[in-house]
């Protein structure tokens, strides 16, 4: 990924270094992340899992927001990838809405911190809050891409921060409200489907930034499209459900078989239109 010619975002908070005590003067281990991981994804509430590891004592502290340190690579790397997202969507907002975009905030945290929707854990992956329209991110998760789900890379990083600003973008649009409201009156395997399909127009948006931000400032080098496609693949429902409990429940999905996150993402990639990513008039 080229970003030589882009700028870093302002909009970066640094909360990490406040780690997540828990009772009795234990820790989270990775196993427990794990495990809290696939419990959230088969819905089950992780602080379950959570409080369990920890003797039932769970504290989160966050500490004093702050801009990345400039000896932190990865740290500059989100913020010059969320920059990179802003200056996309700015133009799109302007040539395909005939509206102006505003800017959500990123959040780097360890553990856990409050945010607008709650305490965010690690356990929950990255995540967007449209209540403070803030992204939140533990760095840890990009390791586990590496490391567990053999997605590495850093355009595959920067397909689940452009997955997440997807999400403010479809906050901006009103797309969130409408969803969250058909959800009241759903039935619940009707709402994990209305669910699976706002994911799956998220990856159509990060495609269509990928899009834009490669015409406009030349990010992608080889490889770049099949490390996101490859990051894709691998938090498919399908996937980590055959991973972890060894069969696949469709009626369980929440983000999207490995199938249809790959289809979205290049079809907003190779597209660069919004009105190209209506998941919900797709078959």
């Amino acid at each position: 990924m080229k970003l030589g010619n882009s700028r870093r975002s302002s909009n970066v908070e640094d909360r990490r270094g406040g780690g997540f005590p828990v009772g009795r003067g234990g820790s989270i281990g990775i196993g427990t992340i794990v495990l809290a991981l696939v419990a959230m994804y088969f819905g089950v509430d992780p602080s379950v899992v959570l409080d369990l590891a920890g003797g039932g004592q769970q504290t989160a502290v966050e500490r004093p927001a702050g801009q990345v340190p400039a000896d932190d690579p990865q740290g500059q790397f989100v913020a010059t990838v969320l920059g990179e997202t802003e200056d996309t969507w700015r133009e799109v907002f302007r040539e395909q809405t005939n509206g102006q975009y505003q800017e959500p905030r990123l959040v780097l945290f360890s553990g856990a911190t409050p945010t607008a929707c709650g305490t965010g854990q690690t356990a929950m992956g990255p995540f967007y809050c449209p209540l403070d329209r803030k992204v939140y991110i533990d760095l840890a998760f990009f390791a586990e891409m590496r490391q567990k789900l053999n997605a590495p890379g850093d355009f595959a990083q920067a397909y689940v921060i452009a997955h997440e600003v997807g999400h403010h973008v479809q906050n901006l649009l009103g797309t969130m409200d409408r969803v969250n409201a058909l959800r009241e009156r759903a039935s619940p395997a009707q709402a994990n489907q209305l669910s699976v399909r706002l994911e799956l127009q998220a990856d159509c948006y990060a495609g269509v930034w990928a899009n834009h931000a490669d015409a406009a400032r030349g990010i992608l080098e080889a490889g770049d499209a099949e490390e996101a496609i490859g990051a894709a693949s691998a938090v498919g429902d399908d996937t980590l459900q055959r991973r972890y409990q060894g069969r696949v429940v469709p009626d369980s999905f929440t983000h999207g078989s490995s199938a249809q996150r790959v289809q979205w993402f290049t079809r907003g990639l190779k597209s660069g239109r919004l009105k190209d990513c209506d998941t919900f008039a797709a078959g």
